[in-house]
């Protein structure tokens, strides 16, 4: 996501909690709203960064398998390993 993007997502957030009353502002908004675009943005790094690994780890895989690998559903098995990979690092997708 592109950060003016990423900005707007984090007001959505804010202005949504906001009318809900599910937050108390302590700070000025515009800190409040910083702080979850870092959330945003460094949460958007981890799904790139698993996404990354996943195709190695994929690619890998197949190179292992030589000829079997001819057979193997390459989305079902990148599915698979990506799910693998964020359950161990604690990553919601």
């Amino acid at each position: 996501m592109k950060e003016e993007q990423i900005k707007r997502l984090a007001e959505k957030v804010y202005n949504d909690l906001a009318a809900d009353n599910l937050i108390t502002p302590r700070r000025e908004r515009g800190a409040a709203l910083e702080g979850i675009a870092g959330v945003i943005a460094r949460d958007f790094g981890r799904e790139q960064t698993l996404e990354r690994d996943a195709e190695r780890l994929l690619e890998e895989s197949i190179a292992a398998m030589g000829r079997g690998a001819a057979e193997i559903d390459r989305r079902k098995m990148l599915r698979m390993i990506k799910e693998k990979l964020a359950k161990d690092r604690k990553i919601v997708l």
